[in-house]
């Protein structure tokens, strides 16, 4: 299930006059007999909401005082979240008779109309304080405290995100942590002001609204689509790429399975790129399957794993451990046929973690022919219930029938037409009315969402901010083949001397002779090997750039190069 966590607020929220009803607490314990965890967030000081509420042990976790103080009802752990303003602070508010006062262990607060008394206090002794609002009472409490700040750090104690966590609230208080979380729900009840701000809003209000969110995602079970869910926000969709103008393709944030396909050089590393830099972007957990170690410089994340060192299931789990910690799984030192046995011990471990805490959210599996190859008698298979899975292939024709029947959402690249034909015979498929263009320019794309009536359409991929180099290990220091080497033969072909890396390439330019420097340069052989050999249509152009330019000397241009070149790739000493 993807909304594992229900925080909600206690009065006008579960409480009617300071009481929770019976059948909102029979929800409650529905909800929690499902698995899922339950935080209580209130105003309220601590010693207030356990004396007024004695069924607070259905919680895994209270957060009160507005955000500054976090208990956890099952052990009695209490964690202050901040400090209680100084004593002359309290006692210049009692000598301005300001009343009711009541002081916690964080808090003081008040209601209005002291509220000028309380800022006039705050101003004249230079205090680094807040005033908080909700419903007439007056909160303050350290900068920066808030029922965001306090739930945060009650998920993070609990190892859950926040992109799993169900937020319900009714006052101006509640803004702040309604908005944190991944789905945002105002009871009937609420301030206007709230009801505008969030993803939905209960017909019902106080605890039978809470009861009525409870009973949808109850409901939400027994299908696991949250596609098919009105409560789904589009505020966390991913952009998949620009259409005509300004318009712009989206994917939704979970509970999809794409196949990303497309030869080599065509686009499908700068798409893949882009994606999971979005899906991080939005605070969605990305563990990466890395069988060619391609995503080894890859931002927001730890690499497990080398051509040396194979990682554990109990090593990747604790990477995982980290809500907000991004996972990359590097099988360099996994043999090709033993990349299916690998993963058939790892998944299960990742799908129990995702039942116990929601994540990862998102599992990307690159080179995915590797692991449910066609023509294998698999060691594992996906269970046909998971979700938010990403698979990446140069060959999707070579992929396993199980798997690719798992997917809703394809993108082609280069070749749509082939991609898409291959894809709908291997699953009996019916191909789309239209017909698809059998080659598509660099840049652009075509996507294809099977479950809706709509046709695949073209859209141009948005480049990621970092460009990851496929194969960068290989084409700094390994052996390219012979087809993909780059030969300085000079003007009368006189010599022979093969590049088979990017690093015996800087090796060989810096001793070959001018004559033979300046004549590849000239015809731009240099950059156009970056181009159709490297794939790298960046460096390419910078490399272009230089050979266009005719005032260096040779030297000059060799330097320029180099230097091109070792920024983009990490070569060895």
């Amino acid at each position: 299930m993807h909304y594992l966590i229900l925080a909600t607020d206690y009065d006008g929220t579960l409480a009617k006059d300071g009481k929770v009803s019976e059948a909102t607490l029979d929800a409650l314990k529905r909800l929690q007999k499902s698995g899922r965890k339950l935080i209580l967030v209130t105003g309220r000081q601590l010693e207030d909401i356990l004396l007024v509420f004695p069924e607070v042990n259905l919680f895994d976790c209270v957060v009160a005082e507005n955000g500054a103080v976090i208990y956890f009802p099952a052990t009695r752990e209490e964690l202050l979240l901040g400090d209680l303003p100084p004593e002359k602070f309290v006692q210049t508010l009692r000598s301005r008779n300001i009343d009711p006062l009541s002081v916690g262990k964080v808090i003081v607060a008040t209601w209005e109309p002291n509220e000028a008394e309380v800022l006039n206090a705050i101003r004249e002794l230079g205090l680094d304080l807040q005033v908080i609002f909700n419903k007439g009472a007056v909160m303050v409490l350290p900068a920066g405290v808030n029922k965001a700040s306090g739930l945060s750090a009650a998920l993070d104690k609990m190892g859950l995100s926040v992109r799993n966590t169900v937020a319900v609230g009714d006052a101006e208080n509640d803004l702040s942590f309604l908005k944190l979380c991944e789905l945002s729900v105002a009871v009937a009840n609420a301030l206007p002001s709230v009801k505008g701000e969030v993803d939905w809003v209960t017909e019902e209000v106080r605890g039978d609204g809470v009861i009525e969110l409870i009973e949808k995602l109850l409901t939400l079970d027994l299908t696991e689509d949250l596609r098919e869910s009105p409560i789904l926000p589009d505020r966390h969709r991913i952009v998949l790429g620009k259409l005509d103008g300004d318009r712009e393709a989206y994917v939704q944030p979970l509970n999809r399975n794409i196949l990303l396909a497309g030869i080599s050089g065509g686009g499908k590393s700068t798409l893949a790129t882009g994606l999971i830099e979005r899906f991080i972007d939005k605070g969605y957990q990305v563990c990466i399957i890395d069988p060619e170690g391609d995503y080894q410089n890859f931002e927001q994340s730890v690499t497990l794993g080398n051509a040396e060192l194979i990682p554990s299931s109990a090593e990747v789990l604790t990477a995982l451990s980290k809500p907000e910690q991004n996972l990359i799984i590097n099988l360099m030192g996994v043999k090709i046929d033993d990349r299916p046995s690998y993963l058939a011990q790892l998944l299960p471990s990742l799908l129990e973690m995702r039942v116990r805490t929601g994540r990862p959210h998102w599992i990307v599996i690159d080179e995915v022919h590797h692991m449910f190859h066609a023509d294998w008698n698999a060691a594992v298979t996906l269970p046909q219930s998971v979700s938010s899975i990403l698979m990446i292939t140069v060959h999707p024709e070579h992929v396993a029938t199980s798997a690719l029947s798992l997917v809703d959402t394809i993108i082609a690249v280069k070749s749509p037409s082939q991609t898409i034909t291959d894809f709908c015979k291997a699953v009996g498929h019916q191909l789309p009315n239209e017909s698809l263009s059998s080659e598509i320019v660099a840049g652009e794309g075509v996507a294809w969402f099977l479950n809706n009536e709509e046709q695949p359409f073209q859209f141009q991929v948005i480049p990621p901010r970092q460009e990851r180099q496929r194969h960068m290990r290989t084409y700094a220091e390994g052996n390219l083949g012979s087809d993909r080497c780059f030969f300085f033969r000079g003007e009368d072909n006189q010599l022979n001397l093969k590049a088979q890396n990017l690093n015996m390439f800087i090796q060989l330019a810096a001793g070959v002779d001018d004559r033979t420097w300046l004549h590849h340069l000239r015809l731009q052989d240099y950059s156009n090997w970056l181009q159709n050999s490297i794939k790298d249509e960046t460096l390419a152009g910078e490399v272009s750039e230089i050979e266009k330019t005719t005032d260096l000397s040779p030297a000059d241009s060799r330097d320029r190069i180099k230097s091109a070149i070792e920024k983009r790739y990490t070569l060895p000493a």
